[in-house]
């Protein structure tokens, strides 16, 4: 399994996962920079990813919802702060309703994602920070951790 690392530090506000993949830099990179490969991995398994919308560019936007087991929706989006390809990049992600507007009761975490090169393959790092305590407390309770690992776990198979 690629994740080898979580850390929650509630003092910091930070979630930090780590993942090694056997996979170059710009084939991680790929994944997230195409809409298609992006919606095998965005979401566990049993709730898949559409992506609507995907401008992966400083200032551009990413909508997607993931659909349940049970046809139940749940929609997000991304702002792209950075971008360095093919090394990583920044977003704020929050949580939307289906029009995509922002759910303001809704905690929204600053992402930088990095990839380098280690060991042959690449070493992802996935560090979201929240605003506040309360928020990260509640994206825990929701089971980020659990549904994080699930879908980063996806991409070894999309990449092999």
């Amino acid at each position: 399994m690629p994740v080898t690392d979580v850390q929650q530090d509630i003092d910091n506000l930070t979630l930090t996962i780590i993942a090694d993949f056997a996979a170059p830099v710009e084939r991680i990179w790929q994944v997230y920079a195409d809409p298609r490969q992006l919606e095998q991995v965005w979401g566990p398994p049993t709730y898949p990813a559409t992506v609507v919308e995907h401008d992966l560019t400083p200032g551009g936007r990413v909508t997607y919802f993931m659909t349940g087991p049970e046809g139940d929706k749940h929609s997000g989006y991304w702002l792209i702060t950075t971008v360095d390809q093919p090394t990583g990049f920044g977003f704020d992600d929050g949580f939307a309703d289906e029009d995509f507007k922002p759910l303001s009761d809704m905690p929204v975490s600053r992402n930088t994602y990095r990839f380098a090169a280690h060991d042959g393959g690449t070493r992802a790092t996935y560090v979201s920070t929240y605003e506040t305590a309360e928020g990260l407390q509640q994206v825990l309770d929701m089971g980020i951790v659990e549904g994080a690992t699930l879908s980063i776990n996806q991409i070894d198979s999309l990449v092999a």
